[in-house]
Parts: C-alpha cells; structure tokens; sequence
C-alpha cells in the first residue's frame, strides 16, 4: 500500500514501455517489411515520456481534432485534460502511410536511427500551417517565430500520425545519465521505499544556485512535507543551456552537502524543453503528479523564456476551473528568491517590502557564464563555492 496521490485520470500508471525485452527483439526482428519513420527529437521525447509512465492515462500519440481541442480547451475529445497536444508531426508525405498498417518509429538520437516503438495508424491527417498556428498560439502564447518552443513546432512538419505505440527502449537517456534518468515508476517505487506522502517537486533546466536551494528547503518547511524531488529536463534545452551531465553534477553535490539527509531524490526525465510557460506548468505539474508528487513548485515565469510571459502566469493558470477539477496536485506558489544583504539569508522578494533591488545579491545569467567562463568566482551568497567549482570547470572545457 502506498500514500502517494494517485496518477492523472488512472486508478494506476499505464507505461507503454514492453517490459519483456525478447517481445521487443522480435517485434523488430520480424519488421523488415514495416515501414519506418524517423521521428524528430520532440516526437521521440514524447515516446520516451509515454514509455515512461510520465504521460498516463494516454495511450499514444494524438490525432488533428484532438490536438485542436487540447490545444484549445485543455481537453482530450474524451474529456480528459491534458495541457499540451502530444503528436507524431512528420515532414513525410501523408499518402505513404495508410490507417491500420503499423510503423517502425526510428530513434533520431542514434547515427543508426535505431526503433524506439512501434505505431498502429489510426489516422493520417494533413494540418495547414493555420492549424498549427492555432495551435502554437494557445500553447506558446504566441506565433512568433523568434520563440524557441514555436520555432522547433512550426518546423516539425504537415503529415501528423496518430495511434497507439509500444515503446522498445528510453532511448538514450539511461546510458547516457545512468544515474539520473527514472521513470514514473522508479520514482514511485522510491518515494515508496522512502515512505513518504507528502512530496513536494522541483522542476530544473539548470543548475541550482542558493537561491534555489533555499526555496526548496523553504517548501518543505512550509507544507512539512517528507520530502522533495529535484528532478531535471535530460532532453534538449535550448544553445546556452548547460548539459544535463553538468547540472547533474552540480546539483548532486549540492544535496550531499546542504540538504539534511534523507529530504532530497534526485532524479531526471527525458524530456525536450518546450518553453512553453504556463501550459508547460501544468504539463510539468502532471507528469510530478504521475510520479506520486502532491505539490510542484511553481515560481516566477516558470519554464518560461525571454519576455514572452507575465511573471506569474504559470500560477494563475492553475486557478482554472478544469484545472482545479482535474489535478490532485497542487502547487507551491513563489516569488523570485534571492540573498538579502540586509538579513544576511535567501528571502522571497515579496516578503521583504523595505528592500530595493541594491539589497539584494542579483546576477544576470550572462554576467555568471561571463564570471565563470573567466574563471572567477561567484559570489557565495549567490552559489556554493563547490557548486560553482563545477560550473568553472565547464566553462573553461569551452
């Protein structure tokens, strides 16, 4: 028995991987006259989420009125909420591929294009350049093409495949951060074993600085809760971003040294980067709850990107009312967190109203790749001196 919160819309997690791995090898074994499709990266990540356990209750990926009602109304024409259109996009014409025939989905990842799952076509439908704009501009916020979420949709392509899939492997995620990368289930698995209830997620894209240590330690005190998941975006961030191996070093020695033990799990997913602030808020709230989560952080433009999001859009959406009726998860609302020089700690800005902005301890993150790439040291109210020794060390490898 657990205490977990329950999955997304399931009695249970309903992971699309093929556990039995001789089943695998020989669906592909007898595929030499299956047609193949290389996916792109954010397909694939999608498979990998799917395989996961990550995205229950879905059961593949989405077909154009699906997509068009998710993207609109946060709901599956079924009725179940789903904050983002998951779809299998392709450059490939749509005549090559037929409803009821099955399809080899080849991994991009690889230089072999190795299989990463397999589809049943339920359909194959053509989506006009209009149709993705709908749909760019109810998830992104925007059309513009400068977006970095909107330029890697609107690239993906016009033929969109739509079906169940069984899903062979996590791709590259397991070799490459051995450590790190888990599942759904792994993490319920764990959080089990720990015995915890009440967990409180931290979503990261980057490595954690003081500040975001604090804010951690500052949701666990305020929900009492057992304990808090740093889990990591392992797929595909954006130029300028530091590699998932870098952060996941960085954070590691973080926890060993300033987290009391047995209150942090360090975990990743594999998972591209969407910048798609408050829908992938509560995208990323959905998944956490798949994974046995009862709170997510959620501060200041959350997995947002340049300026294309009000600051606390990415909480005010979870005030909607099928928000509200479909997730268990809820959500520890922050401000931006940052060292006071005048109390001597990290505070949330909006609890301290004599402060200016010379009080606290800022750094923009250019002027910290500048500070490190020159091999000078952060400030220790800003990072851990062991923290930033990691990040030195990168930069200089440049």
């Amino acid at each position: 028995m657990t205490n977990l919160v329950m999955p997304h819309g399931s009695s249970e997690l309903k992971p699309l991987i093929i556990k039995d791995k001789t089943e695998s090898e020989d669906i592909i074994r007898s595929s030499s006259n299956t047609k193949q499709l290389e996916l792109n990266s954010s397909a694939s990540a999608n498979v990998v989420m799917l395989g996961a356990g990550y995205f229950t209750p879905l059961m593949g990926f989405m077909d154009k009125e699906n997509a068009l009602n998710v993207a609109r109304n946060m709901q599956t024409t079924e009725g179940i909420f789903w904050p983002i259109p998951i779809m299998n996009l392709s450059t490939t014409k749509a005549t090559e591929f037929t409803k009821g025939e099955e399809l080899l989905l080849l991994d991009p990842n690889y230089p072999d294009k190795r299989p990463i799952a397999i589809q049943t076509v339920n359909s194959v439908e053509n989506i006009n350049i209009e149709e993705l704009e709908i749909i760019a501009a109810n998830v992104f916020g925007t059309t513009d093409p400068n977006h970095p979420g909107v330029k890697n949709f609107m690239n993906q392509g016009t033929t969109l495949i739509a079906g169940p899939i069984k899903v062979f492997n996590y791709s590259y995620f397991p070799d490459e951060f051995p450590n790190t990368f888990d599942t759904a289930m792994g993490i319920r698995d764990k959080l089990t074993s720990l015995k915890w209830s009440k967990v409180v997620a931290f979503q990261t894209r980057n490595p954690m600085h003081r500040a975001h240590e604090e804010l951690c330690k500052m949701a666990l005190e305020s929900l009492n809760a057992d304990g808090v998941l740093i889990h990591m975006t392992l797929g595909k961030l954006k130029e300028g971003d530091i590699p998932g191996d870098v952060r996941d070093a960085a954070i590691r020695k973080m926890v060993d040294l300033y987290f009391k033990p047995n209150t942090a799990l360090i975990s990743g997913f594999g998972f591209d980067m969407m910048y798609a602030g408050p829908r992938e808020a509560l995208l990323h709230a959905t998944f956490r709850q798949n994974c046995g989560c009862s709170h997510l952080i959620v501060g200041r433009d959350h997995a947002g990107v340049g300026d294309y999001y009000e600051p606390f859009a990415a909480q005010e959406i979870f005030q909607n009312s099928i928000v509200q009726e479909s997730l268990q998860i809820e959500i520890f609302a922050a401000d931006h967190t940052a060292y006071s020089k005048k109390l001597d700690k990290v505070v949330m800005m909006r609890d301290v109203d004599d402060h200016t902005k010379d009080d606290f301890v800022l750094l923009s993150g250019t002027k910290v790749r500048e500070m490190l790439s020159n091999n000078e040291d952060l400030p220790p109210e800003f990072a851990r001196r062991e923290v930033a020794d990691i990040l030195k060390t990168y930069y200089r490898s440049k």
